[in-house]
């Protein structure tokens, strides 16, 4: 299996002929497998101790063979257990933050900068998660400035975007995306977007078993990607990676990354469990 550096994890893409009406403008449906694809874990308030910690990443590591599939792989951790996590797993794979401080320095109790991410080699942070945003209250305009001071660190983020049920079922996901989009991305040039991943987790699929359907998942993601060619450009866009999360499971992932807008997944739950997630690393598109 080939691994690359966290800072280069975007590929290029070719798109064709619109396939989705989206009131933005018109979508284009992208080729499979036209950027690289991106298995990561969101580890959450687990697991409970560091020697669980460092067990899970061996096994999560072991599972990433040279029979694996060509894909890029990280996992966000509670910071008590980056590096040590980082230590067992190697360069097979990328560990980052579940999250950070925009501010560098001052007077922030607990809180967690990017300064001092990097300098343990985090390159990489989640950002906007539903959780940060509904239980801690973070605003699009927080959010934002963590996107920016991870990309003026020269790190990379993973903005999480996503509606809920109610929103869902009125139909609102793509203005809810374009919103939490233009607002988390906001000041980020075309060229810094390199560093930028997206994982679209509809709220109501998170944690609850219930997973969109490929077909739904395709078509939000394929609004995510026109979304961002208006604000951005064509060929920013096409290169930008849109992960899934959201209950993602072994028995979910290969009709997901099937899709052609599918770059990957954000998996919670499922990344505890080594078996479970080396399965989902080691998809197999239908």
């Amino acid at each position: 299996m080939k691994f690359i550096s966290a800072s280069l994890l975007v590929g290029t893409a070719a798109a064709f002929s619109p396939s989705i009406h989206c009131p933005h403008q018109t979508l284009s449906s992208t080729q499979l497998n036209a950027r690289k694809p991106f298995i990561s874990g969101n580890w959450k308030l687990n697991p409970q101790t560091k020697e669980e910690a460092l067990t899970l990443g061996n096994e999560i590591a072991a599972a990433i063979t040279e029979d694996s599939p060509d894909v890029d792989v990280a996992l966000f951790v509670p910071y008590v257990f980056i590096e040590s996590t980082m230590g067992v797993v190697g360069d097979k794979l990328s560990v980052g933050a579940e999250g950070v401080c925009p501010e560098l320095k001052g007077a922030y109790t607990g809180a967690i900068s990017t300064s001092m991410l990097k300098s343990i080699g985090v390159q990489w942070a989640l950002a906007g998660h539903s959780e940060r945003r509904v239980i801690y209250g973070e605003t699009d305009d927080y959010i934002n400035a963590q996107c920016r001071k991870l990309i003026e660190q020269g790190m990379s983020v993973m903005l999480c975007i996503g509606e809920s049920l109610t929103e869902f079922e009125q139909d609102l996901a793509a203005s809810v995306c374009a919103v939490q989009l233009k607002k988390g991305l906001k000041g980020i040039s075309a060229e810094e977007m390199s560093r930028v991943a997206i994982a679209y987790e509809p709220v109501w699929a998170i944690g609850t078993g219930r997973v969109a359907t490929p077909e739904i998942a395709q078509k939000v993601h394929a609004q995510c990607r026109a979304i961002l060619a208006e604000m951005y450009d064509a060929e920013t866009a096409d290169n930008v990676r849109i992960l899934y999360g959201g209950s993602v499971t072994p028995e979910s992932v290969d009709e997901l990354m099937s899709q052609p807008d599918i770059d990957g997944a954000l998996v919670g739950g499922a990344s505890l469990d080594s078996a479970k997630f080396g399965r989902i690393i080691n998809f197999k598109p239908v």
